[in-house]
């Protein structure tokens, strides 16, 4: 198409030109003779007739400077409306406004904690870290610091501070330019930071949040015509910039002027002012304040603080200009930098003498050095957020929790957790010791009550690194969200299902082969024993002390599994069980917590909920929730006292028989007396042992050993070998430090039942007593 509109050109300038020949020709010709001359003047007479009259040059040029002065006119009429529109709106216009009462009232996020049953802090939960101060709890040194870094005539003038407008316009003309030569993509306004005092970063930081995080995006922020057409030249994360911008002076000058009415003068106003801004204002990890600032970076509360730390306060100051570039850093001089600039203004102003900054400038940046925060209740603090939600019933939750609206007081003792925790490494460790190619790999969890009430005095849901890190509270709680096999442990319930049907201690059950069905169409499935050995009629006391399987099995068969099923759930068990044969040795899948908890029952004879918040309550010190203490009696729940006697004695026995799987908890060594099961799963998946010292006053803990991909410990990884051994150290070192009080003796009648039992065996056996009984690695 080019080259056609070419040619067409070429053509019509090459017939003009010709034209003009043919024409210069003729002129000529007719000049010759005297004919000719005539006829030419008359031609020249007709076009000077036909050529229309002559414009004057000043009607010639008339409509365009006239068009153009009105448009002028226009845009500058327009101009001046809008700009008298901002002014009235920036200095005048007050709808909108924001509540003004939360801010008074300084209602901002702070630190909420969670304690344990002493007072001490588990765990400080929030989203923004920040120690609340007052003005005068901000030492002086680190008030010149800010001023001088951020606001030096903060408490002269009225909000924003116009004298620095110039500064601001040749930064931003000169950003604006260099960004224009460097891309070549076109003018683009460049807003740099800085020129915003004090109050303004305040309300920016409270108030235009929102506004704030939407400035860069590609979407105006405020509507209409000015808005749109100011994009058209600057675009548009600019436009919104200067948009915030203007709603940023506004708010100030209405925050100032609102502040001196509550508070009768600007000093005050100005004092009120700082100590929000000193409390708000970001400072990088999570840190906001300067209190929590100064305690993160440097260890130090601020009331430490003298002119011999105006170094830190000056690095502190410095950090809120941008916590990314300013926060001390190993190898990062630019903090360095930073404070050394706000040593030298703080000297320029008079804040500090000359020489007390140049001796902070050439000390190095002494910062805290951090590392990974150990926490002992990790699986505790998860548990505590769990009943948040189950007990706050809209009055209060998690986020009250991490906003610091809510303080948290659990049941949990941190020294029984410390104890717990290392425990549980002390026994893996020795497993692992066993099985080198295992190390690091196997996992355990750990529960302790308190026998009166269900409160949990400790918790571990894992070993505390795993994976190279350290256990957060968001990780796996292994005691309370992981389904396993109970193995043995779940026996003690068969027989205590049994003697409410009327079977007792003496009872004679046979261990005998049986056979149980795995389901249809599937082979029928033959019991055996630990020891591949059956010892044929024995009373039940001892059936339950060995673990017989072929026993249990034959009980569960006899009673209907449906008792059994019942009993679990009247002892806490809320995890459905399956109503079979298969349950009595531990098919069915339990919670380690679920376990405890029914051992825990058969031990004190009362009914309550496990828990780990003992009291909520708000930031005035309100209680918003408090943990019942009532609980109640087996009798309740259709069991007798005598039908639970009987299930204690049963288990006080696993420890006390020599043939017992638990019989190496009954030496003088360990001194405390102890009921309690072992338990192992199929393959020796699963090691467990749960047990209790005796009645509300005393303490039930229990024990679990395992893989999570479920792969198995190892041959003769039992129950007893693995995890009774934790549960050894755990109870030595409670009642040793006398944590949980004296370790409360059985009834008599318990104890000398059992010993009747033993005396009648030695006498009917007339074999000595082996006290090196291998009974602590069987199931």
């Amino acid at each position: 198409m080019n080259a056609t509109l070419r040619d067409v050109t070429s053509c019509i300038f090459t017939n003009e030109r010709g034209v003009a020949r043919r024409q210069a020709r003729a002129r000529r010709h007719l000049q010759s003779t005297e004919w000719g001359r005539g006829q030419l003047r008359l031609i020249q007479d007709h076009e000077v007739k036909a050529r229309p009259p002559p414009i004057p040059a000043r009607a010639r040029g008339a409509p365009w400077p006239l068009l153009m002065g009105i448009v002028t006119s226009i845009l500058a009429g327009a101009l001046g409306v809008t700009v008298m529109g901002l002014v009235h709106h920036v200095y005048f216009d007050r709808s909108g406004l924001p509540d003004l009462g939360p801010f008074i009232r300084f209602e901002t996020p702070t630190i909420g904690a969670v304690y344990d049953a002493r007072g001490n802090v588990l765990i400080e939960l929030a989203r923004e870290y920040r120690r609340t101060v007052s003005y005068d709890q901000v030492p002086d040194v680190l008030r010149d610091a800010i001023l001088a870094a951020e606001d030096k005539n903060f408490l002269s003038h009225s909000g924003v501070d116009y004298g620095a407008l110039p500064r601001v316009v040749r930064k931003a003309a000169a950003s604006s330019l260099g960004a224009w030569r460097k891309d070549g993509f076109g003018f683009r306004l460049q807003l740099p930071h800085g020129g915003s005092t004090l109050t303004q970063q305040l309300v920016r930081g409270y108030f235009l949040q929102d506004l704030t995080r939407l400035e860069n995006g590609d979407v105006l922020i405020r509507g209409g015509l000015v808005p749109w057409l100011v994009s058209a030249v600057v675009g548009v994360p600019a436009t919104n910039k200067l948009a915030r911008k203007l709603e940023e002076v506004r708010l100030t000058l209405w925050l100032e002027d609102q502040m001196r009415q509550r508070y009768g003068s600007q000093a005050q106003a100005k004092r009120e002012i700082f100590a929000r801004y000193a409390n708000l204002v970001y400072l990088g990890n999570g840190r906001y304040g300067f209190a929590a600032a100064a305690e993160y970076y440097f260890g130090k509360t601020l009331a430490s603080y003298t002119v011999a730390d105006a170094g830190e306060a000056a690095l502190l100051a410095g950090i809120a200009k941008c916590p990314r570039d300013y926060a001390p850093s190993p190898g990062d001089p630019r903090p360095l930098q930073r404070r050394n600039q706000i040593l030298a203004l703080m000297a320029r102003n008079g804040y500090i003498p000359e020489d007390v900054a140049k001796r902070a400038q050439a000390e190095p940046i002494r910062a805290v050095a951090r590392s990974p925060v150990k926490i002992q209740a990790t699986a505790a603090i998860g548990s505590v957020l769990d009943e948040l939600v189950r007990h706050g019933e809209g009055r209060f939750g998690v986020e009250d929790l991490f906003k610091g609206r809510i303080a948290v007081q659990s049941t949990v003792d941190e020294r029984v957790q410390t104890i717990v925790n290392e425990a549980l490494e002390h026994g893996i460790a020795s497993y692992e010791k066993r099985r080198p190619l295992a190390k690091g790999l196997v996992q355990g969890s750990v529960v302790a009550l308190r026998n009166s009430d269900g409160a949990i005095l400790a918790e571990t849901g894992g070993r505390q690194v795993y994976n190279d890190r350290l256990t957060r509270y968001s990780d796996l709680n292994r005691a309370t969200g992981s389904l396993r096999q109970p193995g043995s442990a779940i026996k003690p319930i068969v027989y205590l299902a049994a003697f409410r049907m009327g079977l007792d201690l003496d009872t004679i059950v046979p261990d005998e082969p049986i056979e149980v069905s795995m389901g249809a169409r599937r082979p029928m499935k033959q019991i055996a024993n630990y020891d591949n050995q059956y010892k044929g009629p024995m009373p039940i006391r001892k059936a339950l002390a060995e673990s017989r399987n072929a026993a249990t099995v034959w009980i569960m068969r006899e009673i209907g599994p449906d008792k059994v099923v019942r009993t679990a759930r009247e002892l806490g068990i809320r995890t459905p069980l399956q109503p079979d044969l298969a349950t009595s040795l531990g098919a069915s899948e339990v919670r380690l917590l679920e376990l405890a908890d029914a051992y825990r029952v058969m031990a004190s004879g009362l009914l309550a909920e496990p828990h780990v918040i003992e009291r909520v309550t708000d930031a005035s010190g309100r209680v918003l929730y408090q943990a019942a203490k009532a609980a109640r009696d087996v009798r309740s729940a259709g069991l007798s006292f005598a039908e639970l006697s009987l299930i204690q004695e049963r288990l006080r026995g696993v420890v006390r028989l020599p043939s017992g799987t638990a019989h190496s908890l009954d030496s003088r060594a360990f001194g405390i007396p102890v009921m309690g099961k072992t338990g192992t799963t199929s393959d020796f998946r699963d090691a467990l042992f749960a047990g209790s010292t005796y009645g509300p006053q005393g303490i039930t803990v229990a024990v679990r050993i395992g893989f999570d991909d479920n792969r198995g410990l190892g041959a003769n990884e039992t129950g007893g070998r693995t995890a009774l051994p934790i549960f050894r150290e755990i109870l030595l070192r409670i009642y040793k430090d006398g944590l949980v009080g004296p370790a409360p003796p059985f009834p008599r009648e318990i104890e000398r039942g059992i010993d009747e039992y033993l005396a009648l065996q030695a006498a009917l056996e007339a074999v000595p007593r082996d006290a090196t009984s291998a009974a602590d690695i069987g199931d």
